[in-house]
């Protein structure tokens, strides 16, 4: 049975448009030519880090992060940059009795921000800077593992990469969900791998619930 759900962040439960839109503002070019840019790198099959490269060799993100911060513009979001199904799944599958974590490649102020929007309605938010650990490192979901009250097949890993989210939670003994929104998982949608790795494969979160319902009444 699955009694744990635990989320990824980027793309499944923030749309993260705002965000890499203020990136290419910082980079000077336009946020048309950005997103090109970032679809072809992910095509390509490449670290979307890539994608700054592209524009600025040498790009040092975590400097440049260092760096917005200091001139007022820190990366941020809030409620308006959830995805509409956020709330009202979280909701469905906590009265559905199941247990409730996000757990994400995020820096220490994301992790603040998801605290302060998340923290009466999941059990446990962890990220890449608290842990030392990022995906698609099996270490981050051994870490996973040890920090839900559950066995790694009892836990359902939602994302929407195959690379960072699906194959890794799945080599780490997990079920995983595959939901059909962002960059990456458009643009993997139709591969071999989002076809049969995923024990879901979702158009909305909101298909969670009903589906994890039927899943454990069949037995798998």
């Amino acid at each position: 049975m699955i009694r744990a759900v635990i989320f990824d962040v980027g793309e499944c439960l923030v749309d993260e448009t705002r965000e890499y839109g203020a990136w290419a503002d910082w980079l000077g070019v336009s946020r048309h030519t950005f997103a090109a840019m970032f679809g072809a790198v992910i095509a390509q099959g490449r670290d979307y880090r890539d994608v700054f490269q592209e524009f600025r060799p040498g790009f040092d993100l975590y400097a440049e992060r260092e760096a917005r911060a200091e001139a007022g513009q820190p990366e941020t979001f809030d409620d308006t940059d959830l995805y509409p199904d956020v709330r009202d799944t979280l909701a469905s599958l906590r009265a559905d009795g199941l247990w409730l974590g996000i757990a994400g490649n995020q820096t220490v102020r994301a992790g603040r921000i998801l605290r302060e929007l998340f923290s009466p309605d999941v059990d446990l938010i962890g990220t890449s800077d608290d842990w030392g650990t990022s995906k698609p490192d099996g270490a981050f979901f051994d870490r996973v593992a040890e920090v839900v009250p559950a066995e790694p097949d009892e836990m359902l890993y939602v994302g929407d990469r195959i690379d960072n989210d699906i194959a890794p939670a799945r080599a780490a003994g997990m079920h995983t969900a595959l939901v059909h929104r962002g960059p990456w998982a458009t643009i993997q949608w139709t591969s071999d791998q989002a076809r049969k790795l995923p024990t879901f494969r979702l158009e909305t979160l909101l298909e969670l619930s009903p589906q994890i319902k039927a899943f454990n009444e069949r037995g798998h």
